[in-house]
């Protein structure tokens, strides 16, 4: 083995090469403000983000992919459920940052979450084809409902049981008994995947919406179809939205095509045309307290309809698409989720934005509220759950 060398301060200076003033040949002045600062490549090389004060009282983080869906205990103020991109649900509470519990087992995004009315349960659908039931009590899986063959598109229950409707991308509608898992009804004839659909709210009825630009009420018992809703003047492309009256006399639905209508649901004809929006409709719901509905689309619309006319009663200008939009406390404002990451609350009588929440960095894709309406929670892609204090607009 060789030892090292010995090391000598003098062989330190032998190699070393000094300039001398005769050696200069030419001097060249360089003007300061063209030297290049060390930050600027990273100025040219992406965008300049600046910090925006952040309006929410709680910040969910557990997910690692984009948020789709959120939703509210009916019966506990502080319990929510987010569902995501990265095949998770979680249960967490507004104000308890130690508290979460993750809804394992799906093998894909978790794209629609709902409680059963009595908050004992709650139904994960998932882009796996499957539902998981999870008792609110234990925090347990109570069973898995099976049968789609392909993704979850929308879950609801029952308003009086524990009967949950699903619908899927392989055009069918299921019914499961979620106290048993066991099947009960598949509802076929669309020839699309069903995206929207719900129990009307007496529960006798059900209806569906379709990328086949189809609307089909459906009696529940028989799985037979009552009305197909279809052709002039109804929707030319696939429905994206339905909502339902609270007596379960009309329907409201909104569609790629720019177009919502509202169908008299025994009937099965269509009664009124609202025509204003100039893009896809992204999201529409009732007021439960006046003649009055609420439409969002991407052309950064939202828009409150006065239902007696058949007119817009306000216009709601956005920066950006609107993505989703809920009625606050006693319906007076509307909260509605935008493309460019901000909630904002407005006033449905003079068509004013009274408050913009930030926080989020990205598109919002679903809001919710607390049952005591204290609270209302968005979903991002940008990978959090935020919570924001609406108190002031009960």
């Amino acid at each position: 083995m060789n030892s090292p060398s010995p090391h000598h301060e003098d062989d330190e200076h032998e190699d070393e090469v000094f300039l001398e003033d005769s050696d200069i040949i030419e001097e060249i002045n360089v003007d300061e403000e063209e030297l290049v600062n060390a930050d600027d490549d990273d100025e040219e090389g992406g965008e300049e983000f600046i910090d925006e004060a952040d309006d929410s009282l709680h910040t969910f983080t557990g997910h690692t992919g984009e948020l789709y869906t959120v939703t509210c205990s009916p019966t506990e103020a502080s319990l929510v459920v987010t569902g995501g991109g990265d095949d998770r649900g979680f249960m967490w509470k507004i104000g308890q940052g130690d508290f979460a519990f993750e809804l394992q087992g799906h093998t894909d995004s978790v794209t629609s979450l709902a409680f059963s009315s009595d908050g004992q349960l709650l139904a994960s659908g998932s882009l796996d084809g499957n539902i998981r039931v999870w008792d609110i009590t234990s925090g347990g899986l109570k069973g898995t409902l099976e049968g789609p063959e392909k993704g979850i598109e929308w879950v609801r229950w029952h308003p009086r049981g524990h009967v949950v409707l699903a619908g899927s991308e392989d055009s069918s509608i299921w019914m499961w008994n979620a106290d048993t898992s066991t099947f009960m009804n598949t509802f076929l004839g669309h020839a699309d995947s069903v995206t929207c659909g719900d129990f009307t709210p007496d529960g006798k009825l059900i209806c569906t919406g379709s990328d086949d630009a189809t609307l089909r009420i459906w009696d529940p018992k028989s799985a037979q179809s009552i009305h197909v809703v279809r052709g002039h003047p109804y929707h030319t492309e696939g429905l994206t939205c339905l909502a339902i009256i609270s007596d379960s006399t009309l329907a409201l639905t909104g569609s790629k095509d720019g177009s919502a209508h509202i169908v008299n649901i025994i009937t099965g004809k269509v009664v009124t045309s609202l025509s204003a929006h100039t893009d896809s409709i992204e999201c529409a719901s009732f007021s439960a307290s006046a003649p009055w509905a609420a439409t969002g689309g991407m052309d950064n619309k939202l828009i409150i309809w006065d239902l007696q006319q058949s007119l817009p009663r306000s216009t709601c200008e956005h920066p950006d698409g609107v993505a989703c939009l809920l009625w606050l406390g006693q319906y007076k404002y509307v909260a509605t989720g935008c493309v460019d990451g901000k909630v904002r609350i407005w006033d449905s009588r003079s068509g004013e934005c009274v408050r913009t929440f930030s926080g989020h960095a990205d598109a919002i894709q679903c809001l919710a509220a607390s049952s005591n309406g204290e609270y209302l929670v968005s979903v991002s892609i940008d990978e959090t759950s935020r919570v924001f204090e609406i108190a002031e607009f009960n």
